[in-house]
């Protein structure tokens, strides 16, 4: 692969480099039981991490491990509801040092999973007339999936496109009254202004409204997903962040440009990428341009592709689709969310509607293989299961109590190439090891 994509590989988890600091240097009040529990979690997550055997073996295998260990934690204390204690803490702490791997990755899986379903639910009954919210309730109970293992819920057959569908007919809300009406629901909602930090380059930040308890799904991180084999089709390519600050990498390679999305829109339609909304005054005209020579190239069927670009019905109104204004805490300041992979079962047909992404390319997964800063297509598909099919996307988890305040992500920034004069380094180790 050319040397520009493979900053994103490398610059990115987290965030890409172009991304300015825009954090919020605020001291946030946080009662004494909240962070004793938060500290009880981080500790187990050190704890079982110096057992794992790959320790000092693989680097970057380490980091991913004590991601997975901390967002299990997290997601496992949040599942327990108002009432956990100390004592739940401990046992999850202690639960988390004899699970597996793969265990850990289910059952964080599972818990998000659970979270976005509610939060599916909650926005059916407030934009769905009560006619069409009884049906649609009914037709989603009838096909829940079982929940009794941690990969339950991904089991089924193939599903259709959204495009087959009818249009929903849903409630006229505009995007702030169906923000705070989600606020009412679930205690918290998302709003966009400008960053508290003091910095010459500050922007628009996220900030939460309301309250979140560790462990909730504060965002998703919306646009156009791309698998390693279409990285050539990402705007700018070679240099895909030269322009666009709105690019995250999960560690499977996969990229999210949440360039297009912008800042939503005003109702449930057809989303089929293709728009674009100037989101930064620092995108520069020649980044535009380069993406709309590319929104026209990508109107075309790719070459070997049945994929079209019709689009999916999505809810642009969404309130939490906003995870790409997240900015990196300033010095001192530590980060209250993380990244978290969720592959959104598309056998839920149900919930499509509001999984903010697209992908991009054929539905087909591709089995690759990265050598250096190459990728290269082993075979038709990957192994396992290929009717299972998911949509690999991310979303944004709370890792303390969170109470009206910025949203802040670390973006874990490559110490393999110049950083930004801005980018303070949360844990130079944990960049180190995660771009090793």
């Amino acid at each position: 692969m050319d040397s520009g994509v493979d900053r994103v590989n490398d610059k990115t988890t987290e965030q890409t480099n172009g991304k300015v600091d825009r954090g919020d240097n605020r001291s946030t009040p946080e009662s004494t039981t909240g962070k004793t529990r938060s500290g009880d979690l981080e500790i187990g997550a050190v704890k079982t991490l110096a057992k794992s055997p790959t320790f000092a073996k693989d680097p970057r295998k380490i980091q991913f491990e004590a991601d997975v260990n901390r967002l299990f934690l997290y997601t496992s204390y949040n599942q327990l509801g108002k009432n956990a204690n100390e004592t739940d803490a401990e046992e999850i702490i202690d639960m988390s040092s004899k699970t597996s791997l793969t265990d850990q990755q289910a059952l964080v899986q599972e818990n998000i999973h659970s979270q976005i379903r509610d939060f599916c639910t909650v926005m059916n009954g407030i934009l769905l007339p009560k006619k069409t919210s009884e049906s649609h309730s009914s037709s989603s109970a009838a096909s829940e999936l079982p929940r009794h293992s941690g990969l339950s819920f991904a089991v089924g057959k193939g599903g259709q496109s959204t495009n087959q569908h009818a249009m929903p007919e849903t409630v006229p809300l505009s995007h702030a009254e169906l923000s705070e009406c989600l606020k009412d629901k679930i205690g918290y909602t998302l709003d966009i202004r400008q960053s508290q930090i003091p910095h010459k380059e500050a922007g628009r930040g996220l900030f939460l409204s309301g309250e979140a308890d560790v462990g909730s799904v504060v965002a998703f991180y919306p646009g156009l997903i791309y698998s390693p084999a279409y990285y050539r089709y990402i705007p700018g390519y070679p240099k895909v962040d030269a322009n666009n600050p709105y690019l995250i990498t999960r560690y499977d390679g996969i990229v999210i440009n949440a360039l297009p999305w912008g800042i939503g829109g005003k109702a449930c339609e057809i989303w089929d990428g293709l728009s674009l909304q100037e989101l930064n005054p620092n995108v520069s005209e020649a980044g535009i341009k380069g993406s709309v020579q590319f929104w026209k190239l990508i109107s075309k069927p790719l070459e070997g592709s049945q994929k079209d670009y019709r689009g999916e019905i999505m809810e642009r109104r969404n309130p939490l689709a906003f995870g790409h204004f997240a900015n990196h805490p300033p010095k001192d300041v530590a980060p209250n969310v993380m990244v978290c992979p969720y592959d959104f079962p598309l056998t839920e047909k149900e919930m499509r509607t509001y999984i903010p992404n697209l992908l991009f390319g054929n539905d087909e997964p591709l089995k690759m293989r990265r050598f250096g800063n190459f990728w290269f297509k082993l075979g038709s598909s990957v192994d396992g299961n290929p009717h299972i099919p998911v949509l690999r996307t991310l979303v944004l988890v709370a890792t303390r109590a969170l109470c009206d305040e910025e949203v802040l992500l670390n973006y874990r920034l490559s110490n393999s190439k110049q950083r930004p004069a801005w980018y303070t380094p949360v844990d130079d180790e944990e960049d180190r090891r995660r771009w090793s």
